[in-house]
């Protein structure tokens, strides 16, 4: 079973948001610039996809070894839907990171224009400004 640490690389996701485009440690996505955000999405869902592709091939294997009642193509069945099941499992993984990333950066830009424009602004209460009655 191999692991490769959950989103493969989608964490620059939210440094590219945050630096206005450009994340830092990202240089593996587009050789040594930082990414854009557009990159950083491509490169996870083409994980997405890959996995997904693999994962039809396992299917159309495991449904040839099942019509075949094969005794050895129905005990290695039992790895190949092991192997589905990780599979779907890392999908699940990149895409909970994904969404995660894609919260974090859209957090980061607001708190970068809040900044821009003079900090948070504060609702008023009521009677602001206005003397206190006692």
């Amino acid at each position: 079973m191999e692991e490769d640490g959950g989103a493969g690389g989608v964490e620059p996701f939210a440094a590219a948001a945050a630096n206005g485009g450009a994340g830092a440690g990202s240089s593996a996505v587009n050789g040594g610039g930082g990414a854009k955000l557009p990159q950083v999405l491509q490169k996870s869902f083409g994980e997405v996809q890959g996995i997904l592709e693999q994962n039809r091939v396992l299917i159309q294997e495991i449904s040839q070894n099942q019509e075949t009642r094969d005794a050895d193509g129905l005990t290695r069945n039992v790895s190949l839907i092991r192997e589905l099941n990780t599979n779907i499992a890392r999908v699940v993984d990149l895409y909970g990171d994904l969404s995660g990333s894609f919260a974090r950066a859209v957090a980061a830009k607001k708190a970068a224009a809040g900044a821009a424009a003079g900090g948070p602004k504060r609702p008023r209460s009521a009677g602001a400004g206005q003397p206190q009655q006692q």
